[in-house]
């Protein structure tokens, strides 16, 4: 990349300012003075410094929905070597990672961006985001069940928030619910465990929405940029 247009793209001055820069012997790259404006920088590689301070170029900030399928991992790399969701994003020229996470064999709605700042404000326990689930479970949860799974259940060593649960569906041939879960926390595995724990075991899961943002028709495994209302949105809650 030209020198002057890599000055620009770092946000110190404009390239015909940058050219007055480089004439003036104020622009090093590698710790050599740069007096050639035909210069090709190697962004990747090269210290590209101004007045002997490093300068480097605007992350544009990038923010992403993702419908993960099942079998992905929402960490980098992981012991056992499984696909990473970053493997469904690796054509983003960005650096991304997930806010958040679902569990390997859940699928769904998987929010990834490079803004650090809102990624610790949306995982941060005092700012509870609902998240919506539906979930396919064996039986058919009684009222007893329902209203203990709302109220709250101890799950090892602590004792879930209030949560929401409602049967969408049930086939009374393969005694499968269709249950639509909403909970505000985010523990591990938590919604298997609460399914669990009032005797109707997860068989499959999907997570479809975080506060108003849905995952509408985003196909399995492709992903799509949020639009400025959901950012504004999510830089508001």
């Amino acid at each position: 990349m030209r020198i002057n247009k890599y000055i620009a793209l770092c946000g110190v001055a404009s390239r015909r300012k940058a050219e007055e820069l480089i004439l003036s012997n104020r622009v090093k790259v590698n710790d050599e003075i740069i007096t050639e404006l035909s210069y090709q920088v190697d962004e990747k590689n090269d210290i590209v410094k101004v007045d002997d301070k490093i300068i480097k170029e605007e992350e544009k900030l990038v923010y992403i929905l993702l419908n993960k399928p099942e079998g992905y991992i929402t960490t980098v790399k992981d012991q056992f070597d499984r696909p990473s969701v970053l493997d469904l994003v690796s054509d983003i020229k960005e650096r991304v990672y997930p806010i958040g996470r679902l569990d390997y064999e859940t699928s769904g709605l998987l929010l990834l961006t490079n803004d650090g700042d809102l990624t610790y404000k949306l995982t941060h326990p005092k700012h509870e985001v609902e998240k919506t689930y539906v979930a396919r479970v064996k039986g058919k949860p009684n009222r007893r069940e329902i209203e203990n799974f709302k109220n709250g259940l101890k799950i090892e060593d602590y004792i879930t928030s209030k949560a929401k649960l409602k049967i969408v569906k049930y086939d009374d041939k393969k005694d499968v619910s269709t249950l639509e879960i909403k909970i505000h926390e985010g523990k591990n595995r938590q919604v298997r465990k609460m399914c669990k724990a009032i005797n109707h075991p997860v068989l499959r899961l999907k997570r479809v929405a975080m506060g108003k943002i849905k995952i509408q028709d985003c196909q399995i495994g492709k992903y799509r940029y949020l639009t400025e209302e959901e950012i504004k949105y999510l830089k508001s809650i």
